[in-house]
């Protein structure tokens, strides 16, 4: 159900059934219910699940706590409230959860003074938190009186339902919250949870509803599917409101320069710097999101050398910051002490922080859910406009930030993608219902599947996780992997495998890997320095990159450590800046390409038309509009511009045979594309291929050319999965990620008998573990989870073939194009393997000698 479909006027007090108290106290402090609070309860009171899409500051968390508050007063005011979970409130959040506590205790005691002062008397209702900080006197504290409102993580509702006491007061639980959807749908903790969930549902006594909040998100339909699970096979009954229309939202692009490739790199840093200094001073309170953290500390760094006034009240807030130094930051912040906090990513989430009337973007956000989830945060009620301002870094940020912006005011969003079927996850849960009880294997399988991302779930992936737990690949104890559970197939039957177990599974609960940084070596043992392990996963044998000003190739790794070797006068593959970047959604990807189409069509007529033009459709400034056209008229003076039914492969030498692909369709499903593309191409010329990529598409460089026809072949769909999973075999991500999965396969034990193992010591095992059952059991499950973790989760491999499919049915015509050296729209694609630009400052002198010669081509120069 549309949220705007709904009648919201009329007598909300004769449509909702709350407590007279509860009434009271509402009206005491609100003038009227708003939007989201009024759809919501209604449905809440004709007893339905309800997913609640909304903007903060719109009363949403209210909303799905005052009915249950309301339903427990009544109970209170008989004397009818008993020693038991009544409401299971899950955030994924730990700060969230204090925050949550204390919203809900303040109004709780204004409830027992109208109370008090009406001569009521009221059974005193609790409220408690718990989370991996809980110590054991509280958990003790918990169970003898259990909260009545239990606020908790993912994490924790998975142990506590495998504590055979604690989960006796979840019996009959009413309503089960779930906060902050969006940020648990698209990842392995919205998994967890939904198993957790439907563990929950199955041991009510009664009828449990479901309520889930969420910011900006779709499709709705789907995401109400994910929180309200299935039942029989069929999806159960859950109405989703989205409410986000009903905020106003102004989100503007700012060019800090008419012409980047002009502009000399101090400029653009000077000017972008002055912009978001100036809008930060005519506002009260602004929040920057930039998309890194090292960005987040020099945008700091620059903000209170240009606001001295202000220089105390800037602050950084991200996540290599102790949690102390956050939250002292978000209390400031709450308070209005504070003229400016930057941050990455660690606010996008629904923390209290008070008042904000300024959002500034500093480069794309790349996701139009995610813009409006930022922008979001300021004009806190529902009805005060969000104010957004993106300001772009470069010409591509700026095509694409004029699309994303004109796109989230018309509030056409992302589509989320779930994970489907994750086999790790479920290895956790299998052992945690294990120690529950014995359980008969149909049973267990019929709760899974009542899961959403379980929904399709074979009897045989079911088995092949239940063999594996149970012990059933005797080669894997040599290298002590032992059996958790016990399993009689025979019977139909499983359990739980002694005492240990349950300790196990207590300790290594969870989905989020343990990530530090990567020694680099040399081969003769020098210590070089340390690389994040996300970059370490990009790093494919061969690769040469930048590190401490010196230029290394990268020969192979041992557990938490790469070995290189010292090389001169060699092309970086994967330049010291391309890290924390955040990639583009492939919707959005679709977007630019049809903005790509729509300006190449218009390019033959009159150019001031198409400067206002594109300034009118997108609401950008006429400069920003100017350097658009500029951008373009360029890189069809020089090669061609790739459209939405065209895709332009650029060829020229350059030290060898160079292609530059322009797929557009973001970097996740560019890795599976340029990763496949490599692999042939290698294939054809018999040597190894380096390549490059981004979000607008990738290069490959090979030492010999390859003709037109063996291009276009690189195109097709046929055994494009089965040619990514060989391109895969001998890479760092699969090594990186395959622990990962073996840790929360409970392979590897990161915690065993109160000891911690390091993730070095994890990194070594799994390398051993991973050779072995590649050799000997190919279709293990651990093993085949990592493959679909790496070509589904992180490279989008469904979005590449759907590309691809387009090539194949002729909806998009591969245009081949020899040019003398990369194209405007090819720089910063070929700028990720240029030995000149290995570092961010000399990223853009590169560019401008780049810009410089395309200058002089489309002059007509022969000096090119």
């Amino acid at each position: 159900m549309n949220a705007m479909n709904a009648d919201l006027k009329g007598e909300v007090k004769g449509e909702i059934d709350l407590h007279p108290l509860v009434l009271r106290w509402f009206f005491s402090k609100y003038r009227e219910f708003s939007p989201p609070q009024k759809l919501a309860l209604k449905a809440i009171n004709e007893g339905k699940n309800v997913l609640v899409s909304s903007p903060t500051g719109s009363g949403k968390t209210l909303a799905a706590f005052l009915m249950a508050i309301s339903r427990l007063i009544e109970y209170a005011e008989r004397g009818e409230l008993e020693d038991r979970v009544y409401v299971v409130y899950v955030s994924p959040l730990r700060a969230l959860n204090n925050d949550i506590r204390r919203n809900l205790e303040k109004p709780l005691a204004e409830i027992y003074e109208l109370a008090k002062r009406g001569g009521i008397k009221l059974q005193q209702i609790r409220v408690g938190v718990r989370t991996g900080d809980t110590d054991v006197r509280e958990r003790s504290r918990q169970l003898r009186k259990p909260p009545h409102i239990l606020i908790t993580t993912p994490e924790t509702l998975a142990i506590v339902l495998s504590s055979p006491k604690f989960a006796e007061k979840l019996r009959r639980v009413m309503y089960l919250i779930v906060d902050e959807v969006h940020a648990l749908a698209e990842n392995k903790r919205g998994s967890h949870l939904t198993l957790s969930m439907a563990r929950l549902e199955n041991i009510q006594e009664g009828k449990m509803l479901r309520i889930g909040l969420s910011a900006t998100i779709a499709p709705l339909d789907e995401v109400a599917r994910f929180l309200a699970g299935y039942e029989n096979g069929k999806a159960r009954e859950c109405v989703a409101f989205d409410v986000t229309f009903a905020k106003p939202v102004d989100i503007r692009v700012l060019a800090p320069v008419t012409d980047f490739f002009t502009s000399s790199a101090e400029e653009v840093s000077e000017r972008l710097y002055d912009t978001v200094a100036n809008l930060v001073r005519s506002s009260k309170t602004t929040l920057i999101f930039t998309n890194t953290r090292s960005a987040t500390e020099r945008v700091v760094f620059q903000l209170k050398n240009r606001l001295p006034e202000w220089k105390d009240a800037i602050k950084a807030h991200h996540s290599s910051l102790s949690r102390d130094v956050r939250l002292e930051v978000e209390e400031e912040l709450k308070a209005g002490k504070l003229k400016c906090v930057v941050s990455s990513t660690s606010l996008e989430l629904g923390i209290d922080i008070g008042y904000i009337d300024l959002v500034i973007l500093i480069g794309s956000p790349k996701s139009i859910n995610r813009a409006l989830q930022r922008v979001g945060r300021s004009g806190h009620r529902i009805h005060e406009v969000s104010r957004g301002r993106i300001v772009v870094v470069d010409q591509d940020d700026l095509v694409e930030c004029s699309v994303l912006a004109k796109e989230a005011m018309d509030r056409r969003l992302d589509r989320i993608r779930i994970p489907q079927k994750p086999l790790d996850v479920l290895c956790q849960h299998v052992v945690g219902m294990a120690i529950e009880r014995k359980w008969k294997i149909d049973e267990a399988l019929k709760v899974v599947r009542s899961a959403y991302p379980y929904r399709n779930l074979s009897k045989e992936e079911f088995l092949s996780v239940l063999r594996y737990l149970a012990g059933k690949y005797t080669i894997l104890e040599e290298k002590s992997v032992y059996g958790k559970i016990w399993l009689d197939e025979e019977a139909g039957e499983f359990g739980r495998r002694g005492k240990l177990v349950r300790p196990i599974y207590y300790m290594n609960v969870g989905t989020i890997p343990d990530e530090v940084a990567v020694r680099v070596v040399t081969k003769n043992g020098k210590f070089v320095g340390k690389v994040e392990e996300d970059f370490a996963g990009r790093l494919v044998r061969g690769d040469v990159f930048v590190l401490a000003g010196k230029t290394f190739r990268f020969l192979h790794s041992k557990g938490m450590q790469l070995v290189v070797e010292e090389v001169e006068g060699e092309k970086p593959t994967v330049p010291s800046w391309f890290s924390e970047q955040l990639p583009l959604s492939y919707d959005l990807a679709q977007k630019v390409q049809e903005f790509r189409s729509f300006v190449a069509s218009m390019l033959d007529g009159g150019r001031e038309d198409i400067v206002k033009r594109i300034a009118r459709l997108y609401g950008i400034d006429i400069r920003a509009a100017e350097a658009i056209v500029n951008y373009f008229m360029e890189q069809k003076s020089f090669s061609a511009i790739p459209t939405r039914d065209t895709v332009l492969v650029e060829v020229f030498e350059d030290d060898g045979f160079t292609l530059i692909f322009h797929t557009l369709v973001g970097r996740r499903a560019n890795n599976a594309l340029a990763r496949v593309f490599a692999y042939r191409a290698g294939k054809i010329c018999g040597k190894n291929v380096k390549m490059a990529l981004n979000d607008n598409g990738f290069m490959l460089k090979l030492d010999s050319p390859l003709e037109e026809g063996e291009i276009k072949g690189l195109f097709r769909l046929k055994d494009f999965r089965s040619d990514l999973e060989r391109a895969l075999e001998k890479t760092e991500i699969l090594k990186r990620r395959f622990r990962h999965v073996a840790v929360r396969s409970f392979m590897i034990l990161k915690k065993y008998m109160g000891r911690e193992k390091s993730v070095w010591r994890q990194q070594l095992n799994a390398e051993i573990l991973l050779k072995l059952i590649k050799k000997e059991l190919p279709d293990f499950p651990v093993l085949r989870e990592t493959y679909r973790e790496i070509m589904e989760d992180a490279m989008h491999i469904d979005e590449a073939m759907d590309f691809l499919s387009t090539v194949e049915r002729g909806e998009r015509r591969v245009v081949l194009k020899r040019v003398p050296g990369p194209s405007p729209f090819s720089f910063n694609i070929y700028l990720m393997g240029d030995e000149e630009a290995v570092l961010m400052e000399d990223k853009k002198k590169v560019l401008m000698e780049l810009h410089e010669r395309v200058l002089k081509f489309s002059e007509g120069s022969e000096s090119i």
